[in-house]
């Protein structure tokens, strides 16, 4: 182990470069953002990952809308679609404005059980989209 520390403290210094995975909104300037490693597919799998994801250093309300893509990361996603037992089985970049029917698209394969929204510059997980 080597002692260092986990997580940084950063001041949010543009408008649309610190994803809070929390409440699913930009950090805006001057706001506190916590960035941390996170690991979406359990380690030991061959597409296991760390990557890194922003939390608000203050309280921000839980993103709690159900079937409904959040609006703020419409643009600059890859969706990466994987089986039960963390295979990836599909990925697609969504750079537009219908991230809804690429989704669509991914969950008619019946091996994919849930996809994955990262970020397609720095590789932050957003978000999982599991099938119901």
């Amino acid at each position: 182990m080597s002692g260092a520390p986990d997580h940084a403290i950063i001041i949010a210094d543009s408008p649309q470069g610190y994803p809070c995975r929390h409440c699913l909104r930009w950090a805006q300037p001057g706001e506190r953002v916590i960035l941390f490693p996170f690991a979406a597919i359990p380690p030991g799998r061959p597409y296991s990952e760390i990557g890194p994801i922003f939390v608000h250093a203050e309280p921000c309300a839980r993103y709690a809308a159900t079937r409904e893509f959040p609006a703020n990361f419409r643009k600059g996603r890859v969706f990466r679609a994987y089986s039960s037992d963390h295979d990836m089985i599909d990925a697609e970049v969504v750079n537009g404005s219908q991230p809804e029917a690429v989704i669509e698209k991914l969950l008619q394969n019946p091996e994919i059980a849930f996809v994955d929204a990262r970020s397609v510059t720095r590789g932050c997980y957003t978000f999982r989209i599991e099938r119901i």
